[in-house]
């Protein structure tokens, strides 16, 4: 239930920033957008029942594999610290979606730091397996308890583009108009993991 008492029947999508959410929701029909704020400070604004909670918005690649642009839907979600990570729902099923709408989609781990990765740190990262840096899905799937949890990133940055360069800017306006679009496939996306065609039905 939301923190009003009403039951939210699908997902809910949630943001750390209202760029990213504004972008987001211009897909989206049916789906409510929650800003969580910077490192999902503001996570307890996150419904206690609903179909699935979606971390969406920008990340920064850790390998050469990812470009600007990109979208990667996580398999899974770790953070630096070893803590046991988070699997995704249904990410191969959400990937196909979108690939159904023209994105370029990649899948594999994202890891949850709580601060701007960049240089020599990427790198652990990467041949740690992670492929995105980002700093709220970890928090968000904290939150979530046994609900299903997904992330999707559009990269920003990464190996051989940094975020504070001044290919920044141009980078992030096409990086919202790839989240913009993602609407349509994550509607679809939960309509088939509610019905359990993934093979397991959401909670």
């Amino acid at each position: 239930m939301s923190n009003d008492g009403t039951r939210v029947p699908g997902p809910v999508v949630c943001a750390a920033l209202g760029m990213e959410a504004r972008a987001v929701r211009r897909g989206l029909t049916r789906t409510p957008v929650v800003v969580v704020g910077y490192r999902a400070r503001r996570a307890d604004r996150l419904p206690d029942a609903c179909a699935a909670l979606v971390v969406a918005g920008f990340g920064g690649a850790l390998d050469t594999r990812l470009r600007p642009g990109d979208v990667l839907v996580a398999d899974e979600i770790r953070t630096p610290g070893g803590e046991k990570a988070v699997p995704c729902a249904a990410p191969r099923l959400l990937a196909e979606e979108m690939i159904r709408d023209g994105l370029s989609v990649q899948t594999g781990p994202l890891v949850t730091t709580g601060h701007v990765v960049r240089g020599k740190e990427r790198a652990v990262l990467a041949a740690q397996g992670a492929r995105v840096a980002e700093m709220e899905a970890a928090v968000v799937a904290a939150h979530a308890g046994r609900l299903p949890v997904a992330a999707v990133r559009v990269v920003v940055d990464g190996p051989g583009h940094p975020l504070w360069h001044p290919g920044v800017l141009g980078r992030g306006l096409a990086a919202r108009r790839v989240l913009a679009r993602i609407g349509p496939a994550l509607e679809r996306w939960s309509v088939l993991l509610v019905r359990g065609e993934d093979g397991t039905a959401a909670r």
